[in-house]
């Protein structure tokens, strides 16, 4: 008898910066290789003002892609006066696969001043709650002090990308309704700390990304991250949690599909 075809799980890259210039040779090969193995949905994160408008057209040109709008802490410092302004125009024009806001968050390991991040975090938090969408969430040595303006302006609903962290930290997320996301960091033993805390949470709490091309996988070290490798992420995330990934895979999707408003 002839094995029966080969059906990937279906996944979605909850965080993977695919307008990067990394992809730029050929974008659909490589959404198509990546589609290939199951990796059906994917969503691009906005980090400054000049991507904002080529992300819709990004997305419409391949199926399954979809974007968020916001201004990372490493682009504040070089932002226009007037990014708010720009900000609440790209929202206005956005269309339907304009999901969330972000890329948003505090960062302790850049020069720019804490004081100044929060301000233009909390304007995008504000503007959040203002259009109903979840955010997305960086955070570098700054899980406490994001999770203390979390409290004070909670969104409704978000996740924290590339989550690095203690158990505490990411129940303090989840108890927000904060989802973590479960990317390369895992897929390295000596991330010893965040692979208990990944482990120890209730599946509920977790969506996979691979923040591609970046926050390359253990054994591609100094190689472009990509999307292809996120089915790599679940398996090591199923082996961590000791879980069968077909039955894990389903879960995730639930998740993110209620995250994003999928479902």
């Amino acid at each position: 008898m002839f094995p029966p075809p080969f059906r990937p799980m279906l996944l979605t890259d909850s965080h993977c910066h695919f307008d990067f210039a990394a992809f730029d040779d050929d974008r659909p090969g490589h959404w198509q290789r990546a589609r290939a193995l199951g990796v059906h949905r994917l969503v691009i994160p906005g980090v400054e003002e000049a991507q904002w408008p080529r992300l819709p057209l990004l997305c419409r040109s391949l199926p399954g892609l979809y974007y968020a709008l916001g201004l990372h802490p490493w682009c504040v410092a070089r932002a226009a006066d007037d990014w708010q302004q720009q900000l609440v125009q790209a929202l206005d024009q956005a269309d339907s696969r304009c999901i969330a806001l972000g890329e948003m968050g505090l960062d302790g390991a850049i020069e720019l001043p804490m004081a100044r991040q929060e301000e233009v975090l909390l304007v995008q938090l504000r503007l959040a709650r203002e259009r109903e969408l979840p955010v997305i969430l960086h955070s570098h040595k700054a899980h406490d002090r994001l999770l203390k303006w979390l409290r004070r302006y909670p969104p409704g609903g978000g996740v924290v990308h590339g989550f690095s962290g203690s158990l505490q930290q990411a129940e303090a997320f989840w108890q927000l309704g904060i989802h973590l996301g479960v990317g390369g960091t895992i897929t390295y033993p000596r991330a010893s700390k965040t692979r208990r805390a990944l482990a120890s949470m209730p599946v509920e709490a977790l969506v996979l990304e691979t923040d591609a091309p970046d926050m390359p996988l253990c054994g591609f070290q100094g190689q472009p991250n990509h999307p292809v490798r996120l089915p790599l992420v679940l398996a090591s995330l199923a082996e961590l949690r000791r879980q069968e990934q077909g039955i894990l895979a389903v879960q995730l999707e639930r998740n993110v599909s209620r995250l994003f408003g999928w479902s």
